[in-house]
C-alpha cells in the first residue's frame, strides 16, 4: 500500500508541471488575444447591439427624448414602397455583380495560370480596380457611359445602334451601376481563384491524362473544378456580400435616381440615417438587412457545403 500511495505521489508530481504550463500558454494566449476582443467588444458586438436596441425606438438626431415603439418601426417597413424598392434593386444587383464577377475572374484566372509568360503583370493589371479609389474611378465611368460624349455610345454608333442614357434612364441605370460593380470584383476574384488554382497538385492533372482526360475541358471538370470548392465556397460568400454592400457608386454617380431606379438598401439606410436624421427607423432597416444577410450566408454555406470536396 505504501508502495502504491508513493507511486501516486510520483504521478501528481510529474503531471503538475504540464498542469502549470498549459495553464501559463492559456494565460499567454489570453492576453495575446485580448486586445483584438476588446476591439471586437467595442466596434462589433455593441454598435450590433446598440442598432437592435434604438430599431425598437423612434429616436431621432437632434433630440433629446426618445420613446420605445416596439414592432412599428417594422411594420411601417412592410408598407414603405421605398424600401422594397431598394431591396428589390439590391437584389437584381446582387443577383447580376456577384455570378458575373466570378465566372470573369475564373475564367482570367485560368488564362493567367496557363500562360507561361507575363503572369505578374497580367496579375498586377486585372487587380488595379480593386486597389483603385471608386469615388474617382466613378468620374470615368461617368465620362464612359456618358450619352452624348461617351466613348461607349460613340462606340455604339459606330454599328447603328442609338446609345441610351446609360445612368439618366430608369431602364439601364442599374445594368450600368451592375457593370461597374463587376469591373471592380472581378479582379479580386481572379486572385482567389489563383491561389486556389496554385494548390491544386500537377500530379493529378497527370494522372488524369493518363485515364483519358485528353481535352482542357475535360481535366478542368474531372480535376480544376471539383478541387477548387472550398474556394469557389469562399468566392461566393465574399462576391455577395460585397454586391449587397454596394453604396459609393451610387451615392457618387445617381444619388439613388431617377425615380429610385438606382436606389440600393445602404443608400437607403444612409438616407434615412444621416439626411432625414430618423435613426430609429434607419436602425431597423440596419436589423432587417443584417437578417437577410446572416440567412443568406447560412443557406448558402448548407447548401454549397455539402457539394464541396475538402482535399
Amino acid at each position: 500500500m505504501a508502495s502504491l500511495a508513493f507511486d501516486g505521489m510520483q504521478v501528481g508530481s510529474a503531471q503538475s508541471p504540464a498542469k502549470i504550463a498549459q495553464r501559463r500558454e492559456a494565460r499567454i494566449a489570453l492576453l495575446l488575444s485580448a486586445p483584438a476582443l476588446v476591439l471586437m467588444l467595442l466596434f462589433i458586438i455593441l454598435p450590433t447591439i446598440a442598432v437592435i436596441f434604438l430599431g425598437f425606438t423612434d429616436f431621432e438626431l437632434g433630440y433629446g427624448s426618445f420613446r420605445f415603439v416596439g414592432f412599428e418601426n417594422y411594420a411601417d417597413l412592410i408598407g414603405d414602397r421605398t424600401f422594397r424598392k431598394s431591396l428589390w434593386n439590391t437584389t437584381v444587383y446582387a443577383a447580376i455583380v456577384a455570378p458575373a464577377s466570378m465566372a470573369l475572374g475564373l475564367g482570367i484566372a485560368l488564362l493567367i495560370e496557363a500562360e507561361g509568360w507575363g503572369k505578374g503583370f497580367f496579375r498586377t493589371a486585372y487587380f488595379l480596380p480593386v486597389a483603385s479609389l471608386l469615388v474617382a474611378m466613378a468620374t470615368v465611368w461617368q465620362y464612359l457611359f456618358h450619352p452624348t460624349i461617351g466613348p461607349v455610345n460613340a462606340l455604339l454608333d459606330l454599328v447603328g445602334i442609338a446609345g441610351p442614357n446609360w445612368l439618366g434612364a430608369s431602364s439601364t441605370v442599374l445594368t450600368s451601376l451592375a457593370i461597374i460593380g463587376v469591373w471592380q470584383s472581378t479582379g479580386f476574384n481572379m486572385v482567389l481563384f489563383l491561389a486556389g488554382l496554385s494548390a491544386i497538385p500537377r500530379e493529378l492533372y497527370q494522372a488524369a491524362e493518363i485515364d483519358g482526360a485528353r481535352s482542357a475541358f475535360s481535366r478542368f471538370s474531372l480535376v480544376t473544378w471539383p478541387m477548387l470548392g472550398p474556394t469557389t465556397l469562399f468566392v461566393t460568400t465574399i462576391s455577395i456580400i460585397n454586391a449587397v454592400k454596394v453604396f459609393e457608386t451610387v451615392k457618387t454617380l445617381t444619388e439613388g435616381g431617377p425615380n429610385k431606379a438606382s436606389e440600393v438598401l445602404l443608400f437607403s439606410i444612409y438616407q434615412e440615417g444621416f439626411v432625414f436624421l430618423r435613426v430609429g427607423y434607419a436602425s431597423a432597416m440596419t436589423v432587417i438587412f443584417l437578417a437577410i444577410l446572416v440567412s443568406l450566408m447560412f443557406l448558402q454555406y448548407r447548401v454549397m457545403d455539402r457539394k464541396v470536396h475538402y482535399a
